[in-house]
């Protein structure tokens, strides 16, 4: 992975903006100078992540904060294309669309969609009801591992909460969440018995924005547990669903264990080089 360092400096003050910005801005001066028209194709995230000396978590941060603009779209199993020279005068700092709460039918990276997708926006496409009950929120130090995955000192303050979901009154998913508490201290006072987990992300100062995320999903057998939240009463399997999602920075924000029902879930992406 290449090592991140601040571009030079543009129109743009390279300190005032997070990298993913100032990768955007950098990629947005060289379309508009190489004279690429409308449908002309991008090279590869990798391409582009070792042209500018950034990670490939940064690069795609950037291509989403482009398609956002409207500048650049994507293509299932193709690339990014532009879209538009003229649709985004120059790339500036966050923005774009928020999701709702945590996932339900999720889009790993963004690639294709606008940022990571959550339980309350699939809820509300669909026309259904979600519900959430708490099992357990607090807050509490971070073990070492967790304090590796979020990038926080171990011992820092964490919050973690587990949930049941639902959507029509049926139980979908058992959602284990982890959150550096530093990046939004109203975690720890909020009900999220009725209040959405990133509605409240977005009011911390700065606003924290899950953009992209690392996501991985395996299939096992549920545990005793597991099989009495979840209402299972026959051989179904459970689908755990593990997301590392990062915030507008491309910091990590939220570390999320789902434990879905095998037959009340189902993932789907697009897999682009």
């Amino acid at each position: 992975m290449p090592t991140e360092s601040p571009l030079p400096r543009g129109l743009l003050d390279a300190d005032a903006l997070p990298l993913y910005a100032q990768v955007a801005a950098r990629l947005m001066d060289d379309i508009t100078a190489g004279g690429a028209r409308a449908g002309d194709r991008l090279p590869s995230e990798r391409v582009l992540a070792e042209r500018y000396a950034v990670s490939r978590v940064t690069m795609r941060s950037a291509l989403a904060d482009l398609a956002d603009r409207g500048v650049i779209e994507s293509s299932p199993a193709r690339g990014w294309f532009l879209r538009s020279t003229s649709a985004g005068t120059r790339a500036g700092a966050g923005g774009g669309e928020e999701t709702g709460d945590a996932s339900a039918d999720r889009s790993a990276s963004a690639p294709g969609g606008r940022s990571v997708q959550g339980f309350a926006d699939h809820a509300l496409r669909h026309g259904l009801a979600a519900r959430t009950r708490v099992l357990s929120s607090g807050v509490r130090p971070a073990k070492v591992q967790e304090a590796e995955e979020l990038r926080i000192a171990p011992g820092a303050p964490l919050f973690e909460m587990r949930r049941l979901r639902y959507l029509d009154d049926l139980v979908v998913v058992v959602e284990h969440n982890r959150l550096p508490l530093a990046l939004c201290p109203r975690l720890a006072d909020t009900d999220f018995g009725t209040a959405s987990l990133y509605a409240t992300l977005r009011t911390a100062t700065p606003g924290q924005f899950p953009r992209v995320a690392d996501y991985s999903v395996e299939a096992r057998q549920p545990t005793a547990e597991e099989r009495e939240l979840l209402e299972i009463t026959d051989v179904t399997p459970v689908l755990v669903a593990t997301q590392l999602a990062y915030n507008q920075e491309a910091r990590p924000l939220e570390l999320t264990v789902a434990i879905y029902r095998g037959d009340r879930y189902r993932f789907r992406a697009s897999i682009t080089d």
